[in-house]
C-alpha cells in the first residue's frame, strides 16, 4: 500500500481517506485497534496493548480472539490497503509509507524544523513548524478511552511544537502572529508556564502592556488555586521586567521575513503647477527634519481647491528625504465610499514587504505591526481624501522619521487635537496664480489673443484649479471653434 492510495489521520477524529474519499472503518473496537496501530505505525504492537486500547483495563476472557476478529474486519474494510496490517509476534504491525499517516508526517516536519533551527534558519524552521501544526484537525482519540495515554502524548507533542514555534517567531519579531495561538493554548492548558510567558511577551511587544500584566495575574491565581505554588522564576522575572518597561523586552531582532522594500506609491504629480509658494513653505516647516516638528499635516479645504495636487507637488520635490519609501492611499473608493482602515493597512504592509501570511487578522495587532515595520524608516505617508479621524488614526505611523500628509474636506479637529498635526486651510488660487496656471496650460499667445475668453475662464473658475484645468482642456480639444464660451460652463 502507498500513501497516495490511502491516507490515515489520528491528529483529530480517526480518519481514513482513499483517493480523497473518506471511508468508514467499523465500530469503536475497530477504530481503537486501528488508532493504536497507526500511533505506532511500522512498529509491532502487542495484542496486550491492543486489548488495553479496546477495553481499558476490563477485558473479557475472549479478548484475544476478539482482537483477531477486529483485525480481520479492518482488513476487509480497508480493501487492498488492508494488506498493510500484518501479523508479527507478539501482535500486529501497520506497514505504511512515511507519508501515509498524519502523525508520521507531523514528526518528520518537527524533525526538519529542529534541524533548520539548529542550523540558524529560524524562518525556515517556523515554516516547518507551521506546516506540522496545520495537520491537526481536532482532539485525537476523544471517543476512545483506552487510548488516553496516547492522546496525552499527541497533545503534548502539539503543545511542544506550538511553544517551539512561538519561541522562534518571537525571536524574529513576529509577536503579532503568535498571540492568538498562545491565548488558545493558555486557555486550554493554564498550567503551561512557558506558553504563558510567551503570551505575556507577545502582548507586551504588541503594545498591550495591561493585558500582559493581567495574563500574569491569571497565571498566579490558577497556580495557587490548583497546585498551591507561586509562578516559576521565568514568569516572575518577566513580570518584573514588564512592570519597569525593561528595554530588553523590545530588543527583538529584525524580522527576517520582511524583505527590504522601499515602496514608491505616489501618483504622478499634477502638471503644470502654478503658485502655492507660501503653502509649500508651510509644508516644509511642518514636515521638516527634527524632533520638535509636528510631522503630520492636514490639508483641509473645499473640493477641487487643489489639496491633492499640492500634497503631491511637495512629496515629489522632497523624495530624497524619504529613501525608505512613500506610501499613498485614496481613502474613498470609486463610488465615494470610505475605505476601511484594515484594508488600507493590508495594502501598506504588503507594500512594505510583509508576506500576506504574516499579516494578523486582529485590527489592533495589524496596527502594531504596521507601526513596528516603519518605526525606524524614513517614510512619507500620503492619505488622500480622509473622511474622519477614526479612519486616519490607525494609519498614522509612530516613528520619529516618518511624515504624514492628510488631505480632507473636513477640518479634522481630532487629528489636530489628539495627535498634534499641523492644519493648513487651503484657499483658492489668487487671481495672478490663476492667470499663471492658465498661461501655462494654453500658452501666452492664446491668452494674449483670446483675452476676453481667458478672463471668462479665470473668473468662472474662481480660483479653483480643477475647473480651470477642465476649461483649458476643453479649449485645447476644440481649437477650431471660434466661440469657446461654452467650454467654461458659464453663460457669456
Amino acid at each position: 500500500m502507498t500513501a497516495a492510495a490511502t491516507e490515515f489521520g489520528v491528529l483529530g477524529p480517526i480518519r481514513v481517506l482513499r483517493e480523497g474519499v473518506e471511508k468508514r472503518v467499523g465500530g469503536p473496537r475497530e477504530r481503537a485497534v486501528l488508532a493504536r496501530l497507526l500511533f505506532d505505525a511500522n512498529r509491532v504492537v502487542s495484542v496486550d496493548r491492543l486489548i488495553e486500547a479496546v477495553w481499558h483495563g476490563d477485558p473479557p476472557a475472549s479478548a484475544r480472539g476478539q482482537i483477531a476478529i477486529c483485525v480481520s474486519r479492518l482488513r476487509r474494510a480497508l480493501g487492498e490497503s488492508g494488506r498493510a496490517i500484518g501479523t508479527a509476534s507478539p501482535g500486529y504491525v501497520a506497514r505504511l509509507d512515511e507519508g501515509a499517516v498524519d502523525w508520521s508526517r507531523f514528526n518528520a516536519l518537527i524533525g526538519r524544523a529542529r534541524s533548520r533551527a539548529a542550523g540558524g534558519d529560524a524562518a525556515g524552521a517556523v515554516a516547518s513548524y507551521r506546516e506540522a501544526l496545520g495537520l491537526w484537525r481536532g482532539v485525537p482519540f476523544e471517543d476512545l478511552p483506552g487510548l488516553r495515554a496516547e492522546a496525552v502524548s499527541l497533545q503534548s507533542a502539539r503543545l511542544d511544537a506550538v511553544e517551539a514555534c512561538a519561541e522562534l517567531e518571537l525571536r524574529l519579531g513576529l509577536h503579532h502572529r503568535v498571540g492568538k495561538d498562545l491565548a488558545a493554548v493558555v486557555a486550554e492548558h493554564p498550567l503551561r508556564e512557558r506558553a504563558r510567558a510567551q503570551l505575556m511577551l507577545a502582548q507586551y511587544r504588541s503594545g498591550r502592556r495591561a493585558d500582559a500584566l493581567r495574563t500574569y495575574q491569571d497565571a498566579r491565581r490558577v497556580l495557587v488555586e490548583q497546585i498551591g505554588l507561586e509562578p516559576g522564576p521565568e514568569l516572575r522575572e518577566l513580570h518584573e521586567q514588564i512592570l519597569r518597561d525593561a528595554p530588553a523586552l523590545l530588543a527583538a531582532p529584525a524580522r527576517v521575513e520582511v524583505a527590504a522594500v522601499a515602496p514608491s506609491q505616489l501618483p504622478r504629480q499634477v502638471l503644470p503647477f502654478a503658485g502655492r509658494s507660501a503653502e509649500l513653505a508651510e509644508l516644509d516647516a511642518a514636515l521638516a527634519t527634527g524632533p520638535d516638528v509636528p510631522g503630520a499635516v492636514v490639508l483641509s479645504g473645499p473640493g477641487e481647491v487643489g489639496k491633492t495636487a499640492l500634497a503631491l507637488r511637495w512629496a515629489h520635490h522632497r523624495l530624497d528625504r524619504f529613501p525608505d519609501g512613500q506610501l499613498h492611499a485614496d481613502l474613498v473608493d470609486d463610488f465615494d465610499r470610505p475605505v476601511p482602515p484594515a484594508v488600507l493597512l493590508d495594502r501598506f504592509l504588503r507594500a512594505l514587504g510583509v508576506p500576506a501570511s504574516s499579516i494578523p487578522d486582529d485590527p489592533g495587532e495589524k496596527v502594531a505591526l504596521y507601526r513596528s515595520t516603519v518605526s525606524r524608516k524614513r517614510v512619507l505617508v500620503v492619505l488622500d481624501g480622509a473622511v474622519d479621524h477614526a479612519q486616519v488614526r490607525p494609519l498614522l505611523p509612530s516613528g520619529a522619521h516618518t511624515r504624514v500628509i492628510v488631505t480632507s474636506r473636513h477640518p479634522m479637529d481630532e487629528l489636530v487635537a489628539r495627535h498634534g498635526a499641523h492644519r493648513a486651510f487651503l484657499e483658492p488660487l489668487r487671481p495672478e496664480e490663476s492667470w499663471e496656471l492658465l498661461t501655462m496650460l494654453l500658452g501666452r499667445d492664446w491668452v494674449a489673443e483670446e483675452r476676453g475668453e481667458a478672463s471668462r475662464i479665470v473668473g468662472s473658475a474662481d480660483g479653483f484649479p480643477l475647473p480651470l484645468r477642465r476649461a483649458a482642456a476643453g479649449v485645447r480639444s476644440a481649437p477650431h471653434r471660434p466661440d469657446r464660451r461654452w467650454l467654461t460652463g458659464v453663460p457669456a
